[in-house]
């Protein structure tokens, strides 16, 4: 049970190495310049930090699932909060790019990538 519980896990992480893969490359597309990925911090881990050709920096979380409502539906109430926190991290060591304000986004992986910028706001 444990090597299958391990081989599920690692097959989950490959498919959301090549999610994110598929995601930065359709962003790029969209003119977005990709500053990072799978970033750490103390607070947690941003998939991708982008920056927007029309201004914002835009801290993306990738999801991929069969269906892309799916996909949206699963970036819950704490993992917005997480997502904050290690964007406000980000940006504290980064000055020049805090004055471009922030945003974020998510983009789903069914099929092909899906964006939805500015999915959610954490100024209540």
């Amino acid at each position: 049970m444990a090597d299958r519980a391990r081989t599920d896990r690692l097959s989950a992480q490959k498919r959301g190495h090549r999610s994110e893969t598929w995601a930065a490359w359709w962003l790029r597309l969209k003119g977005h310049r990709i500053l990072g990925r799978r970033i750490k911090t103390h607070a947690g881990e941003i998939d991708l930090v982008t920056l927007s050709p029309f201004g914002p920096v835009c801290f993306v979380e990738v999801k991929a699932r069969t269906l892309a409502r799916d996909a949206a539906e699963a970036v819950g109430p704490e993992q917005r909060t997480r997502i904050a926190r290690a964007a406000s991290l980000y940006l504290a060591s980064r000055p020049a790019l805090a004055k471009r304000g922030a945003r974020f986004d998510i983009v789903t992986v069914a099929g092909l990538p899906r964006h939805l910028p500015d999915a959610w706001r954490m100024d209540g």
